[in-house]
């Protein structure tokens, strides 16, 4: 009996050593629940995103460009925060800040602002917006927009084909007609863009343009531009063709070419390099779009400047952005290899710049 007695009771205990460990278990639960992070519990979590950017390196850049703590202009529809913008255009922003800092490539990615580029500009006071204008890229679709929402007409369909590139009627004001602290103070505080596209594609485009189907509004492209470089770089000279695609490659890729850029003026702006038209090394741009994915970065861009409400861009044909590879490799086919490294030379920061990959055709 006695035996009987002690095993009930040492059943009790070991009950009850069970209950304390129960409740100590319980009451742990309830305080680790009680005082944890409340952002981790209860409430609602941003998901996490992993990218490649751990730690993003501050760019040196003067004190007035340097990129102001929240842009204004672009309030609701642009974030602060860099991880949130769409990976492509992070990317396309931190590649350009990168071959800035590249010291090898200095002479080809950096400019003055002067009043060269200053005049490429187009301002946009009312939505705080600045276009750096890159000829040969479907520019004129942009300028109307800006036309639009500066309030010279109402809808892009109602603007004239012969206003657009007027600038007397146009309405669009370039930076350079500002003062030095109003360009400062818009430079500083303005949404910023510009397109690019394939370098060559773009020579391609403007030599099509300017010197074959030359628009009879033009004539000086054919009676005066096309003669002075025929003269200096044709080695036919009993040729009487007009300028082929071969002597504006020479041309192009002649260290010495500034000669006769000063005698063409400003009509030089259809095949200059974009670090030349619109200084992206020395402007903090904030968005720059690619002709390529022009349909996905147009209505990025009217977004991230807060103003996709107000205008939309015009419809882009099917077909028109993709980046004709055959078109370039056929025009190339019959210029000298030397010659095409000479171009490409004068021509490497826009491809480093912006992304384009060196041509295969230069590489074999």
């Amino acid at each position: 009996w006695l035996m009987s007695d002690n095993m009930h009771h040492q059943w009790l205990l070991l009950a009850a050593c069970f209950w304390v460990i129960f409740m100590f278990m319980v009451a742990s639960k309830f305080i680790t629940l009680t005082f944890k992070d409340p952002d981790g519990y209860g409430a609602k979590q941003e998901p996490l995103i992993l990218t490649a950017v751990t730690k993003v390196e501050e760019v040196h850049v003067p004190e007035e460009k340097r990129w102001p703590e929240e842009f204004q202009p672009t309030g609701k529809a642009f974030s602060r925060n860099l991880i949130r913008q769409p990976l492509v255009h992070m990317e396309r922003l931190e590649l350009l800040r990168n071959v800035c800092r590249d010291t090898a490539l200095r002479n080809l990615s950096h400019t003055a602002v002067s009043k060269f580029v200053l005049d490429r500009i187009f301002v946009c006071d009312k939505h705080k917006i600045l276009f750096c204008q890159t000829p040969k890229v479907g520019n004129t679709q942009w300028k109307k927009v800006l036309i639009v929402l500066n309030g010279a007409f109402s809808s892009i369909e109602e603007i004239p084909e012969n206003i657009v590139h007027d600038h007397e009627k146009n309405g669009l004001p370039r930076l350079s007609s500002f003062s030095d602290s109003e360009i400062k103070k818009r430079l500083n505080l303005y949404f910023k863009f510009f397109i690019v596209r394939d370098p060559f594609e773009r020579l391609i485009s403007a030599f099509k343009d300017k010197f074959v189907h030359n628009p009879r509004f033009e004539p000086w492209y054919r009676h005066e531009i096309a003669p002075g470089i025929i003269r200096k770089y044709r080695k036919n000279r009993t040729e009487t063709k007009g300028l082929q695609f071969e002597d504006f490659v020479r041309y192009l890729g002649d260290p010495n070419h500034r000669w006769l850029d000063v005698q063409f003026g400003d009509h030089i702006i259809h095949w200059v390099t974009y670090v030349e038209l619109c200084a992206p090394c020395e402007i903090a741009y904030t968005v720059i779009g690619h002709h390529e994915t022009l349909e996905d970065d147009a209505p990025y861009i009217l977004k991230a400047a807060g103003i996709d409400h107000l205008v939309s861009y015009p419809t882009i044909p099917p077909g028109i952005t993709v980046y004709n590879k055959t078109k370039v490799e056929r025009y190339f086919s019959g210029i000298s290899k030397r010659d095409i490294r000479r171009l490409y030379a004068r021509f490497e920061g826009d491809f480093k710049l912006f992304g384009y990959r060196e041509p295969d055709f230069l590489l074999n």
